[in-house]
């Protein structure tokens, strides 16, 4: 409950806080946080690091917003609706990065979800070696740092090809100050896709493990599990049933999307109920 100026009792919704790159193929990025928060009953505020140019094809112009436009975006949301946990994704380079830090000191939100975002799913560098350094610099802020296999081995600095080489790279995660990463194994192969939580607290390995989703349409899946992720713990949810609700719901935005044109080339998740709209059959 929220009290206004006259006295009155008000209901307050769950919020959070998005920090990224906006995507204009709408499959990635702010606009993926902002419809997975809607999928989810959850209110997302944003503060847009960079403006990109993409499409299913791959991001084509990356435009950075000036460091005192996204402080003024993190200011003016902290100061007034107070969010219960800030998504971190795509932050651009280091001294970005460094002014994050700086908001995440003076604001104490309670949860910090970051999706490592260093790679586009086209392949494409999103993160300079000077910013993945101060990288390193946020993670004690860090409630769950959520990295694929890629993003694992090029911050740990370790070969990840096994499952014990990935559990390897997120213990070197966890020593450098984060409290649990969530290792993504996406991009590992298999019939199936497993991720694994670490914790600092010596609790052993937790596995989630589901058939892997054959579809073109898997732009965005780790910006939309993070977002998911934080949709969860805002809503007051512990970081094991956040995790486990966050990776059925993307398990059914990729069925959703089998069978649907969504772009030339890797498109965006459906993440809402394909039954609520007109949809196009196809039929002549």
């Amino acid at each position: 409950m929220t009290q206004n100026s006259m006295g009155t009792h008000l209901r307050s919704l769950p919020r959070v806080l998005a920090i990224g790159g906006s995507d204009s193929s709408g499959g990635a990025g702010i606009q993926a946080d902002i419809k997975t928060g809607m999928a989810l009953g959850v209110e997302v505020s944003t503060a847009i690091t960079a403006v990109t140019a993409q499409n299913s094809l791959g991001v084509q112009k990356i435009m950075p917003i000036p460091i005192a436009m996204l402080a003024a975006q993190i200011d003016n949301v902290c100061e007034d609706t107070h969010p219960a946990v800030i998504k971190l994704g795509m932050l651009v380079d280091a001294a970005r990065i460094r002014m994050v830090i700086k908001a995440l000191r003076i604001y104490k939100v309670p949860s910090v979800v970051c999706d490592p975002v260093l790679f586009s799913t086209s392949g494409s560098i999103l993160l300079s070696e000077a910013g993945r350094q101060v990288l390193f610099k946020l993670l004690p802020w860090v409630t769950l740092l959520t990295p694929n296999a890629d993003e694992a081995a090029l911050l740990s600095g370790r070969e990840v090809r096994t499952a014990k080489e990935y559990l390897d790279a997120g213990r070197v995660l966890l020593d450098h100050g984060a409290s649990a990463v969530l290792l993504k194994g996406g991009h590992m192969g298999g019939d199936k896709s497993s991720d694994v939580l670490l914790q600092r607290d010596d609790a052993p390995p937790l596995w989630f493990s589901a058939p892997r989703i054959q579809t073109r349409n898997d732009h965005g899946t780790g910006c939309v599990l993070a977002s998911a992720i934080a949709a969860g713990l805002a809503k007051g949810m512990t970081l094991v049933e956040a995790v486990g609700k966050a990776r059925a719901f993307v398990q059914q935005a990729l069925i959703r999307s089998t069978g649907f044109w969504n772009g030339n080339g890797r498109g965006g998740m459906i993440l809402f109920d394909v039954g609520r709209c007109s949809v196009d059959t196809g039929a002549a």
